[in-house]
């Protein structure tokens, strides 16, 4: 089994990637999708009220988008939110490795995390890949999103700059052009990542457990 992180910037197409990838067989996992479950668990809850305050809840569940603006403009508040959210991804993502371990030893797991490096996780993964495109393309996708461009630039801001995580990364996915360019790259990688996983990667095995 290998297990790739896949990084990149607010609005650059990372869940699109990984649903390619995982048309041609890996084993995909969004942190943003584990984060909206443990949002919904009283522990957590009660956390983040403790950290942020009682106007982010509502009827006993998180205002997501209120947190969400309140951490793109406090790092200190997002990073107080992040201790408390991210070692729980991590436990999750252990439990999931070890399923899919026990079923195919030769999987490839892509798992998306979008603050791998301005956390310092790269540790944790066999490989990483960074998707990227230009700042103004992004830009562009998250208004599409509904989010409105001072708060899309705030989140585009929050983050290294694409060019470190390009030149940090094993694999670059340049997700700019056609969606058949950005497949084909795609394919490629995958390609190179399930030989690895049946040749045995040095390694491999459990470097999820790295520091949270």
């Amino acid at each position: 089994m290998i297990v790739v992180g896949l990084t990149g910037n607010y609005g650059m197409g990372k869940s699109t990637v990984s649903g390619m990838f995982r048309e041609l067989g890996a084993v995909t996992m969004d942190t943003d999708a584990i984060v909206g479950e443990l949002l919904k668990e009283p522990e957590v809850i009660g956390e983040i009220k403790n950290a942020m305050g009682e106007n982010v809840i509502s009827d006993n569940a998180v205002n997501r988008q209120l947190l969400a603006d309140i951490i793109f403009e406090s790092p200190s508040l997002r990073i107080s939110l992040e201790d408390i959210l991210h070692p729980r991804v991590f436990k999750k993502i252990d439990e999931k490795l070890s399923e899919v371990s026990q079923l195919d030893s030769e999987a490839v797991v892509i798992i998306e995390v979008p603050l791998l490096f301005e956390r310092s996780y790269q540790n944790r993964f066999d490989r990483i890949i960074t998707v990227f495109t230009s700042e103004e393309t992004a830009l562009q996708h998250l208004l599409k999103k509904g989010i409105t461009e001072v708060n899309a630039l705030i989140r585009l801001k929050s983050q290294f700059p694409i060019e470190m995580k390009i030149s940090r990364a094993d694999y670059r996915i340049d997700n700019s052009g056609r969606l058949d360019s950005t497949r084909e790259q795609v394919a490629n990688i995958y390609g190179e990542l399930a030989a690895l996983a049946r040749g045995g990667v040095r390694g491999v095995s459990g470097n999820i457990h790295g520091n949270n």
